[in-house]
């Protein structure tokens, strides 16, 4: 990873940080992300007393302002960028549906939204660099999208709505993958362990039952291991390639996803 440069978000904590911290360690250049600056500020620090290299940038993700922001800082910090890894993302705590600051269901913007526009917005900063690669951070917690009501104004739960922002992730995945082939680009994602020994995982109620280092180490494969740069357009479970919910793989779910995810983004669809 000399040399390299990745983005993390949400690497201020739990698996995120635990990955930041490991690429540094191996030579990249991490630019950590996060909403509290003290955190993130002390994961940076961290990294730094260790030799690594490492920056700080703020964002709220629940924000398609902030994350257009976040994407034009990266820009600034970097002629190039060799990896980004969308981590970021809330659990399924909470029975009373929230909405982001654009005024969609806030687990579908922070989960699933915010990534698809950080990818596309910095989709020619990855391809200056060769062997490039996305990491989307989903679950094996997934349901499938109900494109009549996809903003989940029925029958909401936190849980509902983080699986179904989970199966967005994977089927958005799938697509960009297809869309990038070779362009130099690998696009995969995966669940990273079950049940990890995280923040989100112990405000869900949930008694952890995989490590931080586990989810981690899965993460890390798919960054940096060489054999994956010209693997894409695939759901791992752990280290194992695996099967996502039948939605994944309708076409016509991934049309309508698609449609729907640059609408609600503010841009324009390039193979339109």
């Amino acid at each position: 990873m000399s040399g390299k440069t990745v983005l993390i978000t949400g690497s201020t904590d739990g698996v995120g940080r635990y990955v930041a911290e490991r690429l540094a360690e191996r030579g990249a250049r991490v630019i950590v992300h996060g909403r509290d600056r003290a955190r993130g500020g002390a994961v940076v620090e961290r990294i730094k007393r260790q030799g690594g290299d490492a920056c700080l940038l703020i964002a709220d993700l629940s924000s398609l302002v902030e994350v257009r922001a976040l994407a034009e800082a990266v820009k600034r910090e970097t002629d190039g960028l060799d990896a980004l890894v969308n981590n970021a993302g809330l659990g399924t705590s909470g029975t009373q549906r929230e909405l982001s600051r654009d005024g969609y269901e806030l687990r579908f913007a922070v989960n699933y939204l915010a990534g698809f526009l950080l990818s596309r917005l910095l989709l020619p900063t990855l391809e200056s660099r060769p062997a490039a690669r996305i990491v989307n951070v989903a679950s094996a917690g997934q349901q499938p999208i109900d494109f009549a009501d996809v903003m989940l104004t029925r029958g909401y739960s936190g849980a509902r709505a983080y699986r179904q922002s989970k199966l967005a992730q994977i089927i958005f995945t799938f697509d960009l993958a297809q869309e990038l082939a070779g362009r130099g680009v690998a696009v995969n994602c995966l669940h990273p362990a079950t049940f990890m020994d995280t923040t989100m995982v112990r405000l869900s109620g949930v008694q952890p039952v995989s490590t931080v280092e586990q989810g981690g180490a899965a993460i890390l494969r798919l960054v940096e291991e060489p054999s994956f740069g010209g693997v894409s357009g695939l759901y791992f479970n752990g280290m194992r390639e695996s099967r996502a919910d039948p939605q994944a793989y309708d076409p016509a779910a991934r049309s309508k996803l698609r449609a729907l995810s640059f609408e609600l983004a503010g841009l324009v669809d390039p193979r339109t």
